[in-house]
């Protein structure tokens, strides 16, 4: 039997600890609440809603990603300028910028006494309390994760297919759309994924832009502030099921990316 060195056991240790502070705390909310509790829930209108409203919002900023981020992606992936590590900083900021400092910084440019809020209001758009901002807001977080990943797709494609591809008389967009656009599909469904997912579970951003209509981290904090553990795990626990799915896909997909790889 082979003898394991130290480090072995360490890289274990390291592991179990890391596992356990994840798995512990979610497993506790997770199996506190009875089927009973979770079945009124969900047959909770406001609740529904809310997850609904969450998960709405959340896609149609992984789509608003989709449309104005790929193009970006492709760019970064293909060419050299100067300036693109700034570029490419400025893409990461809302990763690293607090959470309310987001929200506060978005109803800056949003409210009516900046040119473009006054633009947005006599175009009839509200950003402050409206689906429109929540939507706003979840865009701004989720795109770097959409961007970054996509960009990555983009690099792992050999740039001699789309130069063959040119030189046998294909347009740029015919060959960005018929040779880029289709081998890079599956990091697209994975970047829309990572981007909904880190959308889903915005708080810091959206209670401060649209505290009403609430999303379900919105109402899983009023919850907590106004009834305790009690009614707000229930929510939490819905929640967290959603975001197992969509992880769980996400799985699916990177395994299936690798194996083909």
């Amino acid at each position: 039997m082979e003898k394991r060195e130290p480090f072995f056991w360490l890289t274990i240790s390291c592991g179990g600890i890391i596992l356990a502070f994840i798995v512990l705390p979610l497993f506790d909310m997770m199996t506190t609440p009875s089927l009973s509790m979770l079945k009124e829930t969900l047959n909770d209108r406001d609740v529904v809603r809310s997850i609904w409203l969450s998960m709405y919002t959340a896609a149609a900023a992984a789509l608003i990603s989709f449309v104005l981020g790929t193009p970006l992606a492709y760019l970064l992936a293909r060419t050299h300028f100067r300036g693109k590590r700034w570029v490419e900083s400025i893409i990461d900021l809302p990763i690293v910028i607090p959470h309310p400092v987001v929200g506060i910084a978005i109803l800056s440019v949003a409210g009516k006494n900046h040119w473009l809020g006054q633009v947005l209001s006599d175009l009839g758009v509200q950003i402050m309390g409206s689906v429109t901002g929540i939507i706003t807001v979840l865009t701004f977080v989720g795109l770097p994760f959409y961007i970054n990943t996509v960009k990555a797709g983009f690099e792992g494609i050999s740039p001699r297919l789309e130069k063959v591809s040119r030189s046998l008389g294909a347009s740029m967009s015919r060959t960005v759309f018929r040779i880029a656009f289709p081998l890079t599909r599956r990091s697209m469904t994975i970047g829309l994924i990572m981007c909904m997912a880190r959308a889903i579970s915005e708080f810091g951003a959206v209670v401060i832009v649209a505290y009403h209509p609430m999303i379900a981290p919105v109402m899983i904090y009023e919850r907590f502030e106004s009834y305790g553990l009690k009614y707000s795990q229930p929510v939490a626990v819905w929640l967290v099921m959603v975001c197992l799915c969509l992880f769980l896909l996400l799985r699916i997909l990177t395994l299936r990316k690798a194996r083909e790889a």
